[in-house]
């Protein structure tokens, strides 16, 4: 049977990844979210050039840029959301940390604690 310490850690390398998983997801949305305000940004320049055909579909080209507007808008959303869960998943994983820490020294006290008990126990029985 593992001891509360393994659990513990094993538990703490759990949220560790998880925390990783949603520091990737908001780094992801937060580059989405880059590209389609470059995209609108890109789309906008290229409406006011002579050679473009913004002449001939405007509302092509408008409704374009607000897409991606729209799109930078639900990424950098979902990448708040993400540092939200960032910041609740360091919580959980410094607790457990802790958790961690505090276990491994009452039961390396209890180890040593028995390792002198049996000394004493030794010395008693050969007297």
């Amino acid at each position: 049977m593992a001891t509360r310490a393994a659990r513990l850690a094993k538990l703490l390398e759990v949220q560790e990844q998880l925390k990783a998983l949603h520091e990737t997801r908001r780094a992801g949305f937060l580059a989405a979210a880059a590209a389609a305000e470059d995209e609108a940004r890109r789309l906008a320049a290229r409406f006011d050039e002579a050679d473009s055909l913004s002449g001939l579909f405007p509302e092509l080209y408008h409704r374009r840029i607000a897409n991606a507007l729209a799109e930078r808008d639900r990424n950098v959303e979902q990448a708040r959301h993400e540092a939200g869960l960032v910041a609740q998943a360091t919580l959980r994983t410094n607790m457990v940390e802790r958790s961690y820490r505090q276990t491994s020294r009452e039961e390396e006290r209890r180890q040593e604690d028995r390792q002198r008990l049996e000394i004493i126990e030794g010395k008693l029985a050969r007297s």
